[in-house]
């Protein structure tokens, strides 16, 4: 739905002599999750944060349907954000922390009570938040940003201080949230989280755009790092018959990982060698390896 799509078009953001962000388009569309990755210093969270007019752009626009974050009418109801672990007074309590956040967005109170159950919070409800560990404290910052059942979730590393269960949750809800044709924004170091949540990607690298698309397309994209796992007692005698074509690296349990060229290929020569194989595996690139070669060598902003 076009009031949930963030539109970002030519973002840039200069601090002194360091372009944190430069010239950064992209579009993020209702009904599926956007994962937003890089290296550390990439600006992905400055992005995040002109996205929601915490940070004033050089140059630029970033909109939600439409509109900047500050001319929403109730942004509470069209944006949810986490941009890190939840913060609230010490003293008070899970509950009260989020009446508190009723009150000043106009919402009626037993949302506090309805976004506590949908995080896992409400056995937690009554606890004072200095007693709240690291993941307590992201499930409410998440509980926060869905009080005004917002149609667009940004989040930057909303895993941090999760559990593997934890971790799980919280991709089966923003795959709901998604499900329901909501938009979904999220930062993560976690590839191989990223890799299973993550419906499109956006990458960036030193405040530039790197890449957008689908996860499959982008990792399939990749073709040509996958490599063939061979293992066998006569490595010298295998690689002298495959030939040029072959691109080879030990590893340290004593296989091989071939590059260039096929499993049905190694096999064929194997056997014109007459070499015993112990093992022939094919290993596609995953999403870790194909970001590291996206980026390999762009990680520092100028």
């Amino acid at each position: 739905m076009a009031d949930a799509q963030i539109v970002v078009s030519g973002l840039t953001k200069q601090y002194g002599t360091v372009r944190a962000v430069d010239n950064l388009s992209f579009v993020v569309e209702p009904g599926r999750v956007t994962g937003f990755l890089g290296p550390n210093g990439a600006g992905k969270t400055t992005t995040l944060r002109m996205i929601l007019n915490l940070v004033r752009p050089t140059a630029g626009t970033a909109t939600i349907g439409g509109r900047r974050y500050v001319d929403l009418d109730q942004p509470l109801r069209t944006v949810g954000a986490v941009l890190e672990a939840s913060s609230a007074h010490r003293g008070r309590t899970g509950r009260n922390h989020l009446r508190a956040i009723c009150a000043a967005a106009g919402l009626p109170m037993k949302r506090a009570d309805e976004v506590l159950e949908l995080v896992g919070l409400t056995p937690a409800a009554k606890r004072k938040f200095k007693g709240y560990s690291l993941g307590m404290r992201q499930r409410l910052g998440i509980a926060a940003a869905m009080l005004g059942d917002p149609r667009v979730l940004i989040l930057d590393e909303p895993a941090n201080g999760l559990d593997p269960e934890g971790i799980r949750w919280m991709r089966d809800l923003l795959r709901r949230f998604a499900t329901d044709g909501r938009t979904v924004l999220v930062s993560s170091h976690l590839l191989s989280e990223m890799q299973l949540l993550a419906d499109e990607l956006v990458i960036i690298a030193a405040g530039r755009l790197v890449t957008q698309g689908k996860v499959e397309t982008i990792v399939n994209g990749m073709a040509h790092a996958a490599r063939v796992r061979v293992r066998t007692p006569e490595p010298e005698k295998l690689l002298a018959e495959l030939g040029p074509a072959a691109t080879v690296q030990r590893t340290d349990d004593g296989s091989l990982l071939v590059g260039g060229v096929e499993a049905p290929a190694i096999g064929a020569a194997a056997l014109r060698a007459s070499v015993e194989l112990h093992e022939l595996t094919p290993e596609r690139p995953d999403l870790e390896a194909v970001f590291l070669e996206l980026t390999a060598g762009k990680a520092t902003i100028r």
